[in-house]
Order: structure tokens, then sequence, then C-alpha cells
């Protein structure tokens, strides 16, 4: 490899909103993240499922005028 050219690797922080905090590997010295797995409702078992049967009706009403 050429010296000089490249970027430094090296340790870096990585830090949620949520507080956590770990450590990696990268060129840039820290991270800061809206959601980790650790806050996300998906992984926490939060989620909140959006009703889309409003939205699947309206849709079938739009388009069963045409198929006929």
């Amino acid at each position: 490899m050429k010296k000089d050219v490249h970027p430094s690797y090296g340790p870096a922080t990585v830090t949620c909103a949520c507080g956590k905090v770990w450590n990696i590997m990268s060129t840039r010295k820290e991270f800061k993240v809206g959601i980790c797995a650790d806050c996300h409702p998906f992984f926490t078992g939060k989620q909140k499922l959006v009703d889309t049967a409003g939205r699947v009706e309206k849709f079938n009403r739009r388009y069963k005028k045409n198929a006929q």
C-alpha cells in the first residue's frame, strides 16, 4: 500500500440516543446513531402495528369499479 494515502484505522465509539455505548473499529473516531437493537421497537417487543385495513378497503373500492 502507498503511504499517507489511506485513512488511519483504529478504535471508535458508537453512541445511541438511548444511551448505550459500544466500541468498534473504524476510520472515524465516533458515531452517533438514533436507534439500536436495545431500543428498537421490533427487538424490544413494543412494536406498534399500523392499521392498513382502511387503506386496503379504500383501494378495493376504488379499483373494483374499473374491473367490472
